[in-house]
């Protein structure tokens, strides 16, 4: 399963290479490429503004039919915030949230999110 991401901080970037997963990051650059094989999406905490180009992934071609999951990261002190981003693109899609971590991540996040890929198939 590929791991798609963004990161304008390094921190969700620093996250995913722990995965030990295929990884592909978007930016501005790549946002409407197209994908033709199962993914998830590990979204940082950002205003929608900043986080569009996940949905311009999301919405080109075909991708929308391989999109699997969503993990999200974020800062625990944004409360009820936190993690929002990926808990938006889990309701919009239908695609469940697999996993919330804070900043990069730790071990037991690793562990969490790689078990849900392995269920997710």
């Amino acid at each position: 399963m590929k791991v798609v991401f963004m990161s304008l901080t390094g921190q969700t970037r620093k996250f995913v290479n722990k995965l030990g997963l295929e990884t592909m990051e978007l930016t501005a650059d790549n946002a409407f490429r197209k994908i033709e094989e199962p993914f998830i999406i590990v979204a940082p905490t950002y205003d929608k503004e900043v986080t569009d180009i996940l949905v311009d992934f999301i919405e080109t071609d075909r991708n929308r039919s391989y999109f699997k999951g969503v993990a999200g990261g974020g800062n625990l002190n944004f409360g009820k915030l936190f993690g929002f981003t990926a808990k938006d693109l889990s309701r919009d899609y239908g695609v469940p949230l697999l996993h919330l971590f804070e900043f990069q991540g730790n071990e037991k996040d690793i562990q969490i999110l790689k078990e849900k890929v392995t269920e997710l198939g």
